[in-house]
């Protein structure tokens, strides 16, 4: 049995209830002390598993394990039809990376999502805490007509759908901040629930090839919590329990698959206003940091180029194409 077969088939046995280390033993095939070992493996994978004498092995939180059927049977008829591919991995070092090393499909979109990942990646070259069945870590790759200049707005564009998909299942409070992250508003601040990654190349005048990965939290780990440095929220923190990965996960295509056709169409130009919408720094007190530096200003919502609008200490507007922006005190 393969370490991802072994993993996934201990992880089952886990979510029917207590189980001791023998009974695991014998019905796995395995050595107490290989028990063991995968069990200190999945912890270390980010699953919280407790152990007491007399009671044995369990499960700290409940398992939700990805189906590709199930999502894909969740799908609207059109959604399904623009998918040129749906498959979920177990284990991979990023799913932008996997899909990069491909061809973006002729029609349609590939989608790939993960249990894990272990070299999750966000802006920058920032890592993204990606531990084992416990959030959506989710990649499409797409072709788009126009040229690498099309892809200026398309974090923005799947920005607005990832928002506008968990709206629809009833999380009101999410939010956009600029550029690439799913926020939720509250009294500890701006806390990130999710965030994404757009890749890819091509020609000039020709089609763009472009990966699109999101990362988006939905039970985290506490052993996994102790070590992010930003704040953060969770959908188990928005709402108990939060909704199942797969209907997260199928609620995310059915918004994104159309709204990227919408964008290969007609720009960003009809997404201006649901962008406006969601955002989360308009008329805030904003500083902003640029690889010359960093300044105050206070933000005025997109250009129609997908940029930031700031008006800056003098009173004047400028506008910024990349750079972290964090909400001033």
């Amino acid at each position: 049995m393969s370490d991802a077969a072994g993993e996934r088939a201990l992880l089952l046995r886990l979510a029917e209830g207590p189980v001791s280390g023998d009974v695991l033993a014998s019905e796995l095939g395995l050595t107490r002390a290989a028990v063991w070992k995968r069990i200190e493996a999945l912890r270390e994978a980010g699953v919280a598993i407790d152990a007491a004498p007399g009671r044995g092995y369990r499960l700290a939180q409940p398992l939700d394990l990805l189906d590709a059927d199930a999502i894909r049977v969740a799908l609207p008829p059109d959604v399904r039809a623009d998918l040129a591919g749906l498959d979920v991995a177990w284990s991979l070092a990023s799913t932008n990376s996997t899909l990069l090393r491909d061809e973006a499909p002729a029609r349609g979109c590939v989608a790939l999502l993960a249990e894990r990942q272990t070299g999750g990646r966000g802006r920058r070259g920032r890592t993204w805490a990606s531990p084992l069945a416990a959030h959506v870590y989710l990649s499409l790759a797409r072709r788009f007509e126009g040229g690498l200049a099309r892809l200026g707005g398309l974090s923005l564009v799947t920005g607005i759908a990832a928002a506008e998909a968990l709206h629809a299942l009833g999380l009101a409070e999410v939010r956009l901040k600029w550029p690439n992250d799913l926020v939720v508003a509250d009294a500890a601040g701006l806390r990130k629930l999710g965030g994404l990654l757009v890749e890819g190349g091509g020609e000039a005048g020709g089609a763009a090839r472009a990966v699109i990965g999101l990362g988006l939290n939905v039970r985290m780990p506490p052993a996994v919590a102790a070590g992010i440095d930003q704040p953060w929220i969770d959908l188990a923190g928005l709402r108990s329990p939060p909704p199942p990965r797969n209907a997260v996960a199928a609620m995310l295509l059915a918004h994104l698959l159309p709204a990227l056709d919408l964008f290969d169409a007609r720009g960003l130009a009809p997404f201006m206003p649901r962008y406006a919408a969601l955002d989360v720094l308009a008329g805030r007190a904003i500083r902003v940091h640029e690889a010359s530096g960093a300044f105050d200003a206070v933000a005025l919502g997109l250009a129609d180029d997908g940029a930031l609008r700031l008006r800056d200490a003098e009173g004047g507007e400028r506008h910024v194409h990349a750079g972290d922006v964090s909400v001033r005190a």
